[in-house]
């Protein structure tokens, strides 16, 4: 899946999309997607001056991103009016920095669903070593305009 086909599933645009290019899904149960880390970045100028480092909390975002992208894809009938609000976040741990110039690897799996709420499992990798691991839970609700 392409930027494109992404930019149609989530709601979220520059500066706040956190997820790149999708590589892998099998509807119902995983997704691997890819976040590129810029020096461009706009945290980087504050995050941290003298160390540039991904802040933690924007790397469960793009883990909860791709959980997002995985259940839209999973959901029977109409798309258009649905989103997906982050519910919890737990068992966050943080393994290592993630930096300018890495590739985030961001693998998804779907552990449970009940009516219009999820809980997935996220991994983010670098270069194939675990930078966090973090459980989140997930509704989804209808946009009303």
């Amino acid at each position: 899946m392409n930027i494109q086909e992404i930019l149609e599933r989530l709601p979220h645009r520059f500066p706040f999309l956190l997820v790149d290019r999708v590589l892998e899904m099998e509807r119902d149960k995983t997704l691997v997607a890819v976040k590129n880390v810029s020096i461009n970045e706009p945290f980087f100028s504050g995050h941290f001056p003298v160390k540039a480092v991904m802040p933690g909390v924007l790397i469960v975002e793009a883990l909860a991103q791709a959980a997002a992208i995985l259940a839209s894809f999973s959901i029977e009938g109409e798309l258009a009016n649905s989103l997906f609000y982050l519910g919890s976040i737990e068992n966050a741990r943080f393994k290592k920095m993630v930096i300018p110039g890495d590739q985030l690897i961001l693998k998804i799996e779907i552990q449970k669903r009940r009516a219009h709420v999820w809980k997935f499992k996220g991994t983010a990798l670098v270069e194939g070593e675990i930078v966090c691991t973090a459980e989140m839970t997930s509704a989804e609700g209808k946009v009303r305009l």
